[in-house]
């Protein structure tokens, strides 16, 4: 990665990922699982290192999260890819006399957030790899030396395979309009970020794949074990800061329960907040002027959240709980927060909780996920039916497990599409079957004949 990009720099790159990508295009499906396991090895064998580099560069999350989050989101993509095909004929249909044969698709732009810097560069460039495809990455930033690591590990595993090094490349000056040559440039984007960056992606005249923004709302109902369900709520929060998109921003309760789910909270280890004062203090301290998420609180414990926002918190507490004063757009609490802060609201029937969750997703959030804590299936079933998004996390931390888990067959990825209902291309989590083109062979069918007009209508 050059010390200085402009335009033309740009450009240079990207002839150099293309001319790599070219000597891959014929490899075997051996040599492509050996890639993107390299990828994959080699964030779970640097784990320790790479995510405190993480926290500290980009000032915000939890060092000991991000090393997990590295070790467990490389063991689970490679569980999920390795006996994937992805090489030549990938299947067939012999009932209709047809087969697939997978193709590259060339160039890939990887526009990398800040709140995932390892991750999601190593996500990218194991699918793209699996696929035959190169990869170039554009970082927030407040990442640029963290991806520049990533990206020397990678080369450097990427040599030993005796594979180009520039399958692997980032920009280092990075600006926007860097990023908008690198996306217009390359074959095709995947721009997991804010809504501005996501915007100019789908603005690049390239295909593109970009995630909507979260704010993932959580129902419990009546049937379950409260203290389980807190619990889960609390992991899915927490982890990492509260910084994961699937994290749980607001979560309904019955209000024949609700003093329990208080008394359970305080159990474990977390605090909440109905006194009307603080209540007014946290709202106003995560959203200034009912504007945007303040950036001074984003990625920080719950202790510091509460020092930030002049608020008493216990410096050992994991998620800090808000009581609500209305749903929807009438509350800027119900809005996603990137930090372990959660608010509470109750419902009188599991119609008017859902009703209310389907009010926070018009308010922000539409089509990303929401979690559902129940042991009746019919209320899971509607709660599905009702809610405009592109996944339903039952019975799960959702902020620890929506995006792959070995709990559940949700694929692993960093990337979260959220459909038309957040103005993406794709509903679903990002794959390595986005990053190939599908030649489909067909021969003639045994028997072929046109429909009788009076039986088919």
């Amino acid at each position: 990665m050059s010390d200085v990009q402009n335009a033309s720099s740009v450009e240079e790159l990207v002839a150099r990922s293309r001319a790599a990508q070219k000597e891959i295009e014929f490899m075997t499906q051996e040599q492509a699982d050996a890639a993107a396991r390299a990828i994959l090895k080699v964030v779970y064998d640097n784990a320790e290192e790479l995510g405190p580099q993480a926290a500290v560069e980009s000032r915000m999350g939890n060092k000991t999260d991000k090393i997990a989050k590295c070790r467990n989101k490389a063991s689970l993509l490679w569980q999920f890819l390795k006996d994937k095909k992805s090489v030549g004929v990938i299947s067939r249909d012999d009932e209709h006399h047809m087969y697939e044969v997978a193709k590259p698709m060339g160039v890939v732009a990887a526009i990398i957030p800040s709140t995932n810097p390892v991750v999601t560069p190593m996500c990218n460039a194991a699918y793209a790899l699996k696929t035959r495809n190169s990869v170039i990455f554009s970082p927030h930033p407040r990442c640029v030396e963290i991806t520049k690591k990533c990206v020397q590990l990678f080369q450097d595993e990427l040599e030993k395979l005796g594979l180009p090094r520039d399958l692997v490349l980032g920009l280092e000056q990075v600006t926007l309009e860097n990023s908008a040559a690198l996306m217009a440039a390359a074959d095709i984007v995947v721009a997991t970020g804010g809504p501005a960056m996501v915007k100019a992606a789908y603005s690049s005249g390239k295909p593109s794949l970009g995630v909507g923004q979260g704010n993932v709302q959580c129902i419990i109902d009546e049937d379950v074990d409260m203290s389980d369900a807190v619990e889960k709520v609390i992991v899915g929060r927490s982890f990492d800061n509260g910084l994961i998109c699937l994290g749980e921003q607001t979560v309904f309760v019955p209000t024949s329960t609700y003093d329990e789910f208080v008394e359970e909270v305080g159990k474990h280890g977390a605090c909440y907040i109905d006194d009307p004062e603080c209540v007014a203090k946290i709202r106003e301290g995560l959203f200034p002027g009912n504007g945007p998420l303040s950036r001074e609180v984003v990625g920080l414990s719950a202790h510091e959240v509460g020092e930030k926002l002049g608020v008493e918190v216990p410096e050992d507490t994991r998620v800090i709980f808000v009581k609500a004063d209305a749903v929807g757009s009438a509350e800027q609490l119900c809005r996603e927060k990137l930090c372990p802060v959660c608010a509470v609201y109750p419902y009188d029937s599991w119609e008017q909780g859902v009703s209310y969750m389907v009010e926070n997703l018009e308010f922000e959030g539409k089509g990303h996920s929401i979690c559902v804590h129940s042991n009746t299936p019919e209320h899971v079933e509607y709660a599905a039916i009702q809610c405009s998004v592109s996944r339903c996390v039952v019975n799960q931390p959702a902020g620890t497990t929506g995006g792959g888990s070995p709990t559940n067959w949700f694929g692993p990825t960093t990337t979260l599409g959220c459909g038309s209902w957040g103005n993406n291309s794709f509903s679903g989590n990002f794959s390595y079957t986005h990053l190939m083109n599908i030649t489909r062979v067909g021969y003639p069918l045994e028997e072929s004949y046109m429909p009788d007009p009076s039986k088919v209508w």
